[in-house]
């Protein structure tokens, strides 16, 4: 069984992540060969336009293959910063796309889920819906482009989803900017079978409603525009809110040094997505090195105890220190994005 499945449908080009056991968990191959079905449906002028949806029942895709991640931090073979290299060009094709792209975010979408989704044009949340980035609770941040979507909204409810991981139903998944529409899952199905023969605008509009109201229009949210996080910590613990509570426990359960990292860049992404994952990766492949990320990991699916023992400190570096050293160049080996002029032609092997 492939982990991946692409196919025509009439004038739709069909993307189906396939590996329903594991949530459809990212893996290289997986992220390739959808870069190169992109790449060959953008230039078919059959194909007007794509559509990416998820087998089972659960979800879209749970994220990238953390337990691999963890493999690699522990022998450093390399790939991982390779799966990071190829899905973050693939984020950015699908950002691109001169076609419409139809993400179905039904059911669990996260992490690098949200990568191969909120990037799209047409993206589609329903009653099942639960979306979010919740890198922080593994001592990462939210890569794949998160901090360029999450810093490009209302900054309060941006920086709640980045700092917490919190989980996000349909209205809040649109309010945050990562979605457009709001559809029933009965009628999924059917809004496929027709972007086989009928423009997207023209069947999405069909089939839209109105999603059940969210929580980011609640005041507690504000508390996420202070300055700083103990300003935003002091903040909620004023408010007489339980949901406000809830999150002020998250904040702080949530790995310190991930949350310091996550502050810096989303102070500084938002305006191009090419330069927000050239900074990603660029932290992404030097946080390998932060011991958090592997007791985050380990912590919530190898040993699974639930109690990771966060560093406060790393060698004499100060918490400033220890923050900068994540956006230190990688001589030779910085992101670039030659796969999406190059792709077609490494496939066929000219």
């Amino acid at each position: 069984m492939t982990d991946i499945l692409t196919e025509r449908r009439g004038h739709l080009g069909l993307i189906t992540l396939n590996r329903p056991k594991a949530l459809n968990a990212l893996t290289t191959q997986m992220c390739r060969g959808m870069l190169y079905a992109l790449l060959e449906w953008r230039d078919d002028p059959a194909v007007r336009q794509v559509a990416i949806t998820g087998a089972g029942e659960r979800g879209l895709c749970a994220g990238g293959d953390i337990v691999a991640i963890y493999r690699d931090i522990l022998d450093r073979d390399g790939s991982t910063e390779e799966f990071w290299r190829i899905e973050y060009q693939l984020n950015v094709l699908i950002d691109e796309y001169p076609k419409p792209f139809v993400a179905l975010m039904d059911g669990i979408v996260l992490g690098g889920g949200i990568g191969v989704s909120a990037h799209g044009s047409h993206r589609i949340v329903t009653e099942t819906s639960r979306c979010a980035m919740p890198e922080v609770g593994i001592g990462f941040f939210p890569d794949v482009g998160g901090t360029h979507l999450l810093a490009k909204g209302a900054k309060a409810a941006g920086r709640l989803a980045a700092l917490t991981g919190m989980r996000f139903h349909a209205a809040d998944t649109i309010a945050l900017g990562l979605a457009d529409d709001y559809v029933a899952q009965a009628s999924l199905p059917q809004l496929l079978t027709e972007l086989e023969t009928l423009e997207a605008d023209q069947v999405i509009t069909r089939f839209t409603s109105t999603a059940e109201q969210g929580i980011l229009d609640e005041d507690w949210v504000q508390a996420f525009a202070e300055p700083s996080i103990p300003a935003i910590l002091a903040a909620l613990d004023a408010c007489a809110d339980a949901q406000a509570s809830f999150v002020s426990k998250a904040l702080r359960a949530a790995c310190p040094s991930s949350v310091r990292l996550v502050d810096d860049l989303l102070a500084s992404a938002g305006k191009n997505l090419r330069e927000d994952l050239r900074r990603e990766f660029r932290v992404a492949v030097n946080r390998l090195d932060d011991p958090d990320f592997a007791e985050g990991i380990r912590a919530a699916v190898i040993d699974k105890d639930r109690n990771p023992q966060w560093h406060e400190r790393v060698g004499n570096l100060t918490r400033e220190q220890r923050t900068a050293r994540h956006f230190a160049p990688l001589p030779g080996a910085e992101l670039n994005f030659a796969l999406l002029e190059q792709g077609l032609r490494e496939k066929s092997g000219r």
